[in-house]
């Protein structure tokens, strides 16, 4: 999970890098057809609605020199009406695209609203010429505001034919101005300013001319080189002369018509070449974010083959040092316990990276390593078993002549207390000797102690009594006459005698340790029952567990020989041994022996006297 999160970085920016790239590219392209549509509803309705202003203002300029022209102006006024309502229902739906074509449309707007203003000081008599001529240009001069603001796009050769086209409308504009001032007469502030916008309007239409491309020049420079407009020209001339020629109107009419054709037909032209750009930059687009995604998807392709076989060679890996750690060496180490040899393949990861290689390597040696340090213990442990057996052995041999010199002179002794001393030396050679099988037992060998016979199990326990020093506290119970198997009454009394050794260690010494006997649906039950201080239930659940399972004997250890004693000799007859908690606050163990190593009494045994047991010496 670390390699792919660590290859979803780079992964994830170049993502959002193709994202982006993908977006910007696309976005040219949306541009370029939304400006046909801001065409279709904002520069197409904005360009009639100055057209209906334009002639309103004409119209007005006459009422102004004569009344008669009034149903004229009204019905002029019903068609600029009309154009307000087209413009401003067309225009709702696209003042929204950006928050510059929204403050400029609300700008629009708030002249428009001006217009019945205007119209009744025209009415009343309130606004002279001049002035209702300044308030229906500001009206006009907002809508070109319009046009400049929508014209901006990202195309440049099409943002530039589209500046000089609204340049061209402006400069025709000015040509409908010069009609409003000069109906008739003019005084010399109005010829002033005639004079000023006859200057402006050439100025525009020829810088504007020599920056069309030739396909919308050609229209403009027809119209420009025609009679009419030299004509329109020369009376230009005479106004500003302070002349005023005849027939000035109808001269201007055909070249303002004129203008607003061409410059609508190029209008159009121009709306036309957005679509073939925005195609062009759309599959440019489409190219574009393909190829990326494509490089995407390789580097994502390879990133995640990469970063896979890794995460495979490394669980590989991981995999196999567990089954060293968990199956392998553990195998190894039982079989050798048990004296087997073993034979431990390398491990092998199949690996193309090199540090994964060197890891498997280097786990393959401590494997080894860990093996032979195993084999070395097994041997040192083997090696310690036979100094055991070998020194129990020969002290087995020694006591048990010295234990028949005691007997021999017991039989020969008189004093009573040389008896009694040569009794307690026979005591001890009693105990020297089952701590000699301890030793034999912790070798893993068997003791030669042995009896061919049944022997009645209250002797067994009497017997485990007397190996133990202070066998004067205990207290062998009454028990059925039972037998026990030869084969396994040493084991069973050494088991016996190193519970009751424990009991009387670990209590107090005024107190006495309980053995008590009796028969169990699967075998033959002995307790032994102390009454020490008892031990908690972590410390009984964890002897409980060596008892059940036992471990290999610790040379560490030393203080608990006698619990790995009774775990060894127990599992070597399937007995049964479990400590709990004594009513009277020490700790009992229970001894189950197997049905399989019980015998009935004989029939001719006498019963026991019903009454307690104590294992005493002899005087």
């Amino acid at each position: 999970m670390k390699i792919i999160g660590l290859l979803l970085v780079p992964l994830s920016s170049m993502v959002v890098l193709w994202g982006v790239i993908t977006a910007v590219t696309a976005g040219e392209s949306l541009e370029l057809r939304e400006y046909k549509t801001l065409w279709t509803n904002l520069r197409v309705p904005a360009y009639k609605l100055i057209n209906e202003i334009q002639n309103e203002r004409l119209a007005s300029a006459k009422l102004l020199r004569d009344p008669a022209e009034a149903p004229a102006v009204t019905a002029q006024r019903k068609r600029t009406n009309t154009a307000v309502t087209t413009f401003r229902r067309l225009s709702s739906g696209s003042r929204d695209r950006s928050e510059e074509i929204r403050t400029q449309v609300d700008a629009v707007y708030t002249q428009l609203d001006r217009l019945e203003s205007i119209r009744g000081e025209i009415d009343m008599g309130l606004s002279d010429r001049l002035h209702s001529y300044e308030a229906f240009n500001a009206v006009i001069d907002s809508l070109f505001g319009l046009h400049r603001r929508v014209a901006i796009i990202d195309d440049i050769p099409i943002y530039e034919q589209s500046r000089v086209l609204i340049d061209i409308a402006y400069a025709r504009e000015l040509l409908t101005r010069e009609q409003a001032i000069a109906l008739g007469p003019v005084t010399t502030a109005e010829r002033r300013q005639f004079t000023q916008i006859v200057g402006n309007r050439r100025f525009l239409i020829d810088q504007a001319l020599s920056e069309l491309d030739p396909s919308l020049r050609e229209p403009h420079i027809s119209l420009i080189t025609s009679p009419a407009y030299q004509r329109m020209r020369m009376m230009e001339d005479q106004i500003i002369a302070n002349r005023t020629p005849r027939g000035y109107l109808a001269a201007t009419e055909g070249p303002a018509k004129a203008f607003l054709e061409v410059q609508m037909r190029a209008s159009t032209m121009l709306n036309g070449r957005a679509d073939p750009v925005a195609d062009q930059v759309l599959s440019r687009a489409f190219l574009l974010a393909g190829t990326a995604l494509a490089l995407v998807i390789v580097s994502i392709a390879f990133s995640l083959r990469m970063g896979n076989r890794l995460s495979k060679e490394l669980g590989a890996l991981r995999l196999a040092a567990l089954e060293v750690a968990q199956e392998r060496l553990p195998h190894v180490v039982a079989k050798l316990r048990k004296g087997e040899k073993v034979e431990m393949p390398e491990l092998s990861v199949a690996s193309t990276t090199v540090e994964i290689d060197d890891v498997g390597q280097a786990f393959s040696t401590v494997q080894q390593t860990a093996v032979e340090a195993a084999v070395g213990q097994a041997q040192l442990s083997e090696g310690v078993g036979h100094v055991f057996r070998n020194l129990a052995r020969r002290s087995q041999t020694l006591l048990h002549r010295q234990r028949i010199q005691l007997e021999d002179m017991q039989h020969r002794a008189t004093d009573p207390e040389a008896l009694d001393d040569l009794f307690r030396l026979d005591h001890l050679t009693t105990r020297m000797r089952r701590h000699a099988e301890g030793l034999i037992i912790l070798s893993g060998a068997t003791p030669g102690r042995g009896w061919s016979k049944p022997v009645p199990l209250l002797d067994v326990a009497r017997g485990a009594a007397a190996e133990v020093e202070d066998y004067q506290r205990v207290t062998v119970e009454p028990m059925p006459s039972q037998r026990l198997a030869g084969p396994v009454v040493g084991d069973v009394i050494h088991l016996i005698a190193e519970l009751i050794e424990n009991a009387t260690v670990y209590s107090p010494a005024h107190t006495p340790v309980i053995v008590r006997g009796e028969v169990a649906a699967r075998g033959f039950i002995f307790e032994v029952e102390d009454r020490g201080l008892g031990l908690s239930a972590e410390e009984l659940a964890d002897l409980n567990e060596r008892l059940a399972s036992p471990p290999e004997f610790d040379l560490a250890d030393s203080d608990r020989l006698g619990l790995f004693v009774v775990s060894r000799l127990a599992a070597r007859h399937d007995i049964r041994v479990t400590l709990r908690g004594s009513p009277y606050g020490g700790t009992t163990a229970i001894v189950l022996i197997p049905d399989e190593h019980v015998a009935e009494p004989e029939a001719s045994v006498t019963k026991e006297p019903a009454r307690p047991m104590r294992v005493v010496r002899s005087d």
